[in-house]
């Protein structure tokens, strides 16, 4: 092949046409080729030729090849980039530099030299549109096949060395932010209809659509040379993306540098098919009869144009993607009648549409959309309903290429070209066919007028096929900038601060001077009743009555307690103890921090401190000897893990009041502890006073910003009252604070559904299930990761691994709030182990159910409610047990006691043998007083291996009914055991009520005595004890316990008829008797 006679027959160089916008010289420089040799091994003498844009930009001098296969070119050229001219800012974006590397063969003076093209590199321009003023690479030398003989290796690659500048950026600066770039890679056709079978003339397969420009209305972006494969192995990921572009010589240079189609799960695409019964059509459809085009064109948006296209898609969110299949006949040697001349174009049939919804851009953060999208049959009146597009986008294109409207409801587009004049029998069949058939053709009103417009709806028979065979586009669209960009952590988060109110600073740190002297006066104090127990040690008390003790027997016994103190070595400790409080003084009162000048002033301070010293010491010793201190209150001996469950008890025994003032308890305990405000939040929730809610996790936020439920409390609440900026800013934050929790995610996504946002719920629901299915297969890894070892792995293992777990908040399982700080803020945990008969890890854990579990500890049914419908629409073969265990516990929080036993009874059909659904059955039953059923349930609860989540309950409830059953010993173990679990006053008050009735009354009398240290307040408590003390005969104590027990006001009536049958029979115990 002579390469003079094809790059002579292009265009050459030429100055662009000047205009309002001065042009920008674009300088390429090729440096020089490496590895020549690789392509050819016996190539001597090369040049190198600089092609954009079907321009030849210039040809180098011919030089000589090194023998280790490099050529030094050096060789500069240009062209001029203008936004108005032949190479506009869309040609940069678009298309990229071809540098062809010709083998030139040298022959003698009198017969010219022949050249042949060696190989072919591209370029991509795209980093000038980046703000970049220069850039080297090294483009990847393909080799171009011309003929079978000759020696050439056509995987091998060498390389160019390419220098690409301009004097000045292409972009300003205010043009560089404000513009993007659009790039749309059209994939494959997949389940084509069966006519698409190759037929004798030549199929060309196109799609097209129209995208905002740069300085213009819409530019069409034109996809050709599809290429049909039949059935067979599936395409290769990742593989390269190509250049549409059709002048290169060398097919593999075709291929973008650096860009790739690496697929993924259906399930987190953008477009349809995407569901799980979509899974296998698409997996067989992908190994089936395709066309292919893995075909990547980019587009330039300057600033206008980044506005229209957000504004178009605002308008219409559906753009419609057309394709059609173009039947080009072969140019025939005959010569061709003008009467045959409008058979002699492209022909195009098949004519479809794909419609794709681009409103997910629209979404902040969003930069691509990918995924399948339906083909159906193009019908103007259906695009126009869609899209709003008046007309095809093939007849924009007819002006560019001749147009005929041939087949089935198509129309035809494309240059004219020569083909085979047909025989008579030929078109007399193809006019009948066009005859019968012209009544379903859409005709399209060309640009130049030589067509007549119908108003008339048609059928597409041809395009029908495309539904029958159920063909899909894979595409993808990709945005260099988000159209709306992602508010950043720290504007985020300086929102969320400006959202609540101000908090009063921190106490400050004292330890000053006043600080150290009292330090001081306390180890004085310690130490002299440490030494003054010694004295009573060694000599006995000395008792007023027997007088002073005399002058010689005092100095004797001083010297026995020296001596005991010396041999002892607690001289040496109690010194040691003085010795930091001593350090403190000098350091806060006489700020001595540094060594002295001499020992002079030394002495002096020593003298100093020392009279300090002993004159506080006499202050500290007058007052422990002779001044009676005032007694000080002890100290709440309640920790917060109690409070937490007496508030639980109250709250669900419906004493709110109680459970109120424990939950104040537990924050006038510790202020600063965020546990404490979420769990009174979250029971002001169960209580439906919202704005409380929110104030109190408000105050959680304040204490610590990045508490990932204090943001998720505090955006749930604000939704709630329909605060709904502030509930996006929460859960924007929580997001980009743990971008790994399930439970955040999916409450955003829940969010933005009540706001009708669904294209950014779908999203966030699609990021949330992604993670989960992360964390499941992690999960898998580690028994397969044991197993790799050849450790054992107990049998149920793998059910155990299906339940993925996030745990629950601080504020809802006390064993958690003990854990350290972060590990009780980690976005994710283990699961906890389950037993392989408990049931609990089956079904599979699903978003919803995972986010169920988070609001129902926050008691936020109106969000249970929208999670627990997600999981009825995304569950396949019905609702699971849990499910329904979740459903049921919403209507006993609303006591509608009917509905939740139905819900339960079909979660005891579906898992029989899960603990929880039977805890929760023996609750419900035992609110109904149908106590024989609740023993039975709760007695089967207790039967399982593993427990059910709240045991504590269990046990109460059915130690109650073991007391009514007159069953005490029952009771008693059962009693117990709730102690040994979670001691209360209640499970103390229940083993004394057991013990009292086997008459066992010093074990009563224990159990009671916890039960009233726990809460003094409980009159059945004193009730008892009252009992107790006149079964021992003990007359005041039998009255104080009985007072106390009419101060506080005993509810049960029956109890309070024995107390005072007992104080009639005993005779006392009762002051009015």
């Amino acid at each position: 092949m002579e390469i003079s006679g094809e790059l002579s027959s292009r265009k050459e160089s030429t100055v662009p046409v000047p205009s309002e916008s001065q042009p920008t010289p674009v300088q390429i420089t090729v440096l020089k080729a490496q590895d020549l040799k690789s392509l050819k091994s016996d190539v001597s003498v090369t040049s190198v030729c600089v092609e954009y844009n079907g321009v030849i930009l210039g040809e180098s001098s011919r030089t000589d090849v090194l023998p280790n296969g490099t050529a030094d070119y050096n060789f500069t050229t240009s062209f001029e980039c203008s936004s108005d001219g032949p190479n506009s800012l869309d040609d940069i974006a678009q298309t990229p530099l071809l540098l062809t590397v010709i083998e030139v063969f040298q022959k003698d003076k009198k017969q010219k030299d022949r050249t042949a093209p060696l190989g072919q590199a591209v370029v991509d321009l795209i980093p000038l549109l980046q703000g970049q003023c220069s850039f080297q690479v090294t483009a990847p030398l393909h080799a171009v096949s011309t003929s079978p003989s000759e020696s050439l290796h056509p995987e091998a690659k060498g390389g160019l060395e390419v220098t690409v500048s301009t004097k000045e950026p292409l972009l300003s600066a205010t043009q560089l932010s404000n513009s993007n770039f659009l790039s749309i890679t059209l994939e494959a056709a997949y389940s084509i209809p069966e006519a698409f079978a190759a037929t004798g003339s030549l199929q060309n397969y196109m799609a097209c659509l129209e995208v905002p420009a740069a300085g213009k209305k819409e530019l069409p972006l034109l996809f050709k040379n599809g290429i049909l494969k039949l059935a067979g192995e599936k395409e290769p990921l990742p593989r390269p993306k190509k250049w549409p572009i059709a002048n290169i010589m060398a097919p593999a240079a075709l291929s973008i540098p650096n860009s790739f189609i690496v697929g993924g799960p259906y399930e987190d695409e953008d477009g349809e098919l995407k569901k799980g019964e979509d899974r296998e059509f698409r997996i067989q459809a992908e190994s089936m009869k395709r066309v292919v085009w893995d075909m990547e064109s980019r587009c330039y948006l300057d600033p206008a144009a980044v506005v229209t296209l957000q504004k178009r898609i605002a308008e219409c969110q559906y753009w419609p993607v057309e394709v059609c299949r173009v039947s080009v006949a072969l140019p025939s040697k005959g010569k061709t009648s003008k009467a045959d001349k409008g058979d002699e174009e492209k022909q195009i049939s098949f004519h479809g549409v794909a419609y794709v919804n681009m409103m997910p851009l629209l979404c902040p953060g969003v930069k691509q959309i990918r995924g399948a999208f339906r083909v159906c049959a193009y019908h103007d009146s259906e695009v126009f309903e869609k899209t709003k597009s008046q007309r095809s986008v093939f007849q924009d294109l007819g002006g560019q290429l001749s147009v005929t409207r041939v087949g089935s409801g198509t129309s035809g587009i494309g240059a004219p070209l020569n083909r085979a004049a047909p025989n008579k029998a030929q078109k007399e069949d193809k006019e009948k066919s066009i005859n019968k058939k012209m009544s379903h053709t859409p005709k399209f009103q060309l640009p130049n007028g030589t067509g007549e417009a119908e108003n008339v709806m048609h059928l597409n028979l041809e395009g029908q096929q495309y539904v029958e065979a159920g063909t899909f586009l894979v595409m993808e669209i990709k945005l260099y900038k988000a159209l709306v960009p992602r508010r950043l952590r720290e504007e985020l988060a300086k929102q969320v601060k400006q959202m609540i109110p101000p908090r009063p600073p921190l106490p400050p740190w004292t330890s000053g001077a006043q600080k150290a002297v009292e330090d001081y006066h306390h180890h004085v104090t310690s130490i002299a009743a440490a030494i003054l127990n010694e004295c009573h040690e060694l000599f006995g008390k000395q008792l007023p009555d027997q007088g002073m003790t005399d002058h010689q027997t005092l100095e004797e016994q001083k010297r026995q307690l020296n001596f005991e103190l010396n041999s002892s070595g607690k001289y040496f400790a109690f010194k040691e103890q003085l010795k930091y409080a001593v350090v403190k003084i000098v350091r806060e009162k006489y700020l001595k921090t540094t060594a002295f000048e001499s020992q002079e002033q030394f002495q002096a301070f020593l003298s100093e401190l020392y009279v300090y010293l002993m004159d506080q010491m006499h202050i500290a010793l007058n007052q422990l000897l002779f001044e009676e201190a005032a007694p000080s209150a002890p100290p709440s001996q309640m920790t917060q893990k109690q409070l937490w469950l007496f508030a639980h008890e109250a709250q669900v025994l419906k004493d709110y009041k109680l459970a109120s003032l424990y939950h104040q308890q537990r924050i006038a305990k510790d202020q600063y502890d965020i546990e404490c405000w979420l769990d009174y939040g979250v029971f002001c929730l169960l209580l439906e006073e919202t704005t409380k809610a929110h104030e109190c996790f408000q105050q959680a936020l304040s204490l610590d910003p990045n508490h990932i439920q204090s943001l998720l409390l505090c955006g749930i609440t604000a939704a709630m009252l329909w605060h709904n900026e502030e509930a996006k800013v929460l859960f924007e934050d929580a997001c980009c604070l743990e971008p790994s929790s399930v439970v955040a995610w999916t409450l955003s996504g829940l969010f933005y559904e009540l706001q009708d946002n669904n294209i950014q719920a779908e999203m966030a629901f699609r990021e949330a299930k992604k993670l989960l299915q992360a964390q499941l297969a992690k999960q898998r890894s580690i028994p397969e990761a044991a197993e790799g070892e050849g450790e054992t792995v107990p049998d149920g293992s793998a059910d155990k691994l299906t339940k993925v777990s996030e745990p629950a908040p601080v504020w809802g399982s006390k064993e958690e709030a003990t854990a350290p700080k972060e590990e009780a803020t980690a976005p994710e945990a283990a699961p906890k182990a389950l037993s392989p008969g408990s049931g609990l890890g089956q079904p599979p854990c699903t978003i919803f159910m995972k986010t169920v579990e988070f609001l129902m500890k926050a008691n936020a049914v109106q969000f249970v409610h929208k999670a627990l419908a997600h999981e009825l629409l995304s569950l396949q073969g019905g609702p699971s047990s849990g499910y329904y265990l979740a459903l049921a516990q919403t209507y006993l929080l609303k006591e509608e006691l009917s509905k939740c036993e139905e819900c339960l009874c079909e979660a005891v059909r579906i898992d029989c043998v899960n603990p929880n659904v039977w805890a929760q059955k023996g609750h419900l039953c035992y609110l109904k007083k149908d106590f024989g059923e609740a023993k039975e349930c709760y007695e089967r609860t207790m039967g399982f291996m593993e427990d059910a989540d709240d045991m504590h309950f269990v046990y109460l409830r059915l130690g109650s009914i073991y007391l009514e059953e007159k069953l005490y010993g029952r009771a008693k173990k059962i009693y117990l055991l709730a102690c040994d679990n979670s001691a209360s006053c209640l499970t103390w008050l229940g083993v004394g009520i057991a013990c009292y009735r086997l008459k066992e009354m010093v074990e009563a009398e224990d159990a009671l005595s916890e039960a009233n240290a726990l809460n003094n307040t409980n009159a059945e408590v004193w009730a008892y004890l009252s009992l107790i003390c006149l079964h021992g005969g003990r007359h005041m104590e039998a009255e104080q316990c009985y007072k106390y027990v009419l101060k506080l006001g005993l509810p049960n009536d029956a109890l309070l008829r024995e107390l005072r049958a007992a104080q009639l029979r005993f005779g006392f115990g009762n002051p009015e008797l």
